[in-house]
């Protein structure tokens, strides 16, 4: 596969045509995946090393060269080429074992991802969202681990029930829907179905299980879940790189983008949370564009302290 297409396709700019034609190359073979999960990595490596430099040269003034992100791109590269020595050795060496090896997918802050898994799965996850799965699925069942927000629609397998774990419950489906939301970090979990039928767990097996039909959602309120009809459809346009607030309080907005943007925001002027608002914003256009807006009809004004990473409005 062409490298510049892979990259473009992990950043989010790939076009629908691409997209197909990425995930239909994924599944054709286990090498194919290990492929795209090496470029993955290297991705989030390169991202990653280099955003301390950035900081650095606006703390210090300092000259922020392209050699910089060279050198840090190339020690990325040499990370994931060991990384992809040792699996080939271990695929030449025990060729007759099936692998059972974890394997993580992050999507970064203000970014989404998918991914078709090893069973034809696919997966979208939303900004600061990881899951962590096998290259291919073994015994009687297909699980996944998720912390942050993801969208799934599972392939049909009767015989192996595919189960999402997160911090505070499991869901377990055999081929259907549906969209989770269960950030580690935040309070709120939510299990909405759009297809087929799920089963939700609690951690504590004695609390039972909360089945959920089309249409329907989940919501965890102290140690209970509370079952309910799906409000807002539009929200899971998140998947194609849309926020989407429908009569939402300025409070909770607020907390949304907190979550997406991974920015901390400070609001002085409290009396901005009594508003509610009704919008679509692209995800890529950033925090900053959305405040932009939302100032158009509340009066605020705001600073952005890049150091340390803090929006605050006053």
């Amino acid at each position: 596969m062409d490298t510049e297409l892979l990259q473009k396709y992990i950043s989010g700019n790939a076009t629908e045509a691409e997209k197909r034609h990425i995930t239909e190359w994924m599944q054709e073979k286990p090498e194919n995946m290990r492929e795209y999960m090496a470029q993955r990595k290297l991705y989030d490596i390169a991202l990653w090393r280099t955003l301390p430099a950035v900081v650095e040269k606006k703390k210090a003034g300092k000259r922020f060269s392209v050699h910089t992100l060279w050198v840090e791109m190339a020690k990325a590269a040499a990370v994931v080429a060991i990384v992809l020595l040792g699996t080939h050795y271990w695929d030449n060496k025990h060729q007759t074992v099936e692998s059972s090896a974890l394997q993580s997918i992050y999507a970064p802050a203000g970014q989404r991802t998918e991914i078709m898994l090893a069973d034809g799965t696919k997966v979208w996850l939303n900004s600061r969202s990881t899951l962590t799965f096998p290259e291919k699925f073994k015994d009687n069942n297909r699980k996944v681990k998720l912390d942050g927000e993801g969208y799934f629609v599972v392939a049909k397998n009767k015989e192996r029930p595919f189960i999402v774990e997160t911090s505070k419950c499991n869901v377990k489906v055999l081929g259907t829907e549906f969209n989770v939301l269960a950030y580690a970090e935040d309070s709120v979990w939510e299990t909405s179905l759009l297809k087929g039928a799920v089963e939700i767990q609690l951690s504590d097996p004695s609390a039972g299980v909360l089945k959920l039909e089309p249409n329907t959602m989940a919501s965890l309120k102290g140690i209970r879940l509370v079952k309910g009809r799906i409000k807002e459809p539009d929200y899971f346009l998140w998947r194609e790189g849309l926020l989407c607030f429908n009569d939402i309080s300025v409070r909770d907005m607020i907390g949304k983008l907190k979550l997406y943007y991974g920015v901390d925001i400070v609001v002085n002027n409290t009396s901005i949370f009594k508003n509610r608002y009704t919008g679509k914003f692209r995800t890529k256009d950033g925090v900053e564009h959305v405040l932009k807006v939302l100032r158009l009809n509340n009066r605020f004004t705001y600073t952005k302290d890049d150091e340390n990473n803090v929006i605050t409005i006053n």
